[in-house]
């Protein structure tokens, strides 16, 4: 079962972000009390945990929430997810809107971590049905869209 390992907000753009014991989503909105919330189509940031190993099997010392994800994930495999695809995340329903991001400058995770995964495996969805997500929760495809 594919599954939230962690959840974790920041408070300004750019940093890394902390573990959070559970986070509320709210629609059309993201995680309620992270920077990255609002009108827009990034309102939340997924990132695969195997995505964060490859960084620690580089001897990076990184965990989640490093990268700036919100919800780190396990046993599912996010950059393959084509734009489109609804995802169950706990009691949320989110959308794939974006894989991967361009990073103009090198930010603050970037020197602190020695690399970022996000701009190649990062995942970002808006929130189609709020509601708390916290670790150990089941993440499933519960509808695909076609490449």
């Amino acid at each position: 079962m594919a599954q939230v390992v962690a959840t974790c907000i920041s408070e300004k753009k750019g940093e890394r972000k902390t573990p959070l014991e559970a986070v509320t989503l709210r629609e059309n909105h993201g995680i309620v009390g992270d920077a990255h919330a609002g009108d827009w189509h990034r309102q939340v940031s997924l990132l695969a945990a195997e995505s964060i190993d490859k960084m620690r099997k580089l001897g990076l010392a990184v965990n989640s929430g490093d990268f700036a994800e919100n919800i780190t994930t396990s046993g599912i495999e996010l950059v393959s997810l084509p734009i489109g695809t609804r995802l169950q995340v706990g009691e949320t329903q989110l959308e794939v809107t974006q894989i991967g991001k361009e990073c103009h400058t090198r930010c603050a995770i970037y020197h602190q971590a020695g690399d970022c995964v996000m701009p190649k495996e990062g995942v970002f969805a808006r929130v189609i049905s709020g509601g708390t997500v916290r670790p150990g929760d089941e993440v499933r495809v519960i509808e695909s869209a076609s490449a």
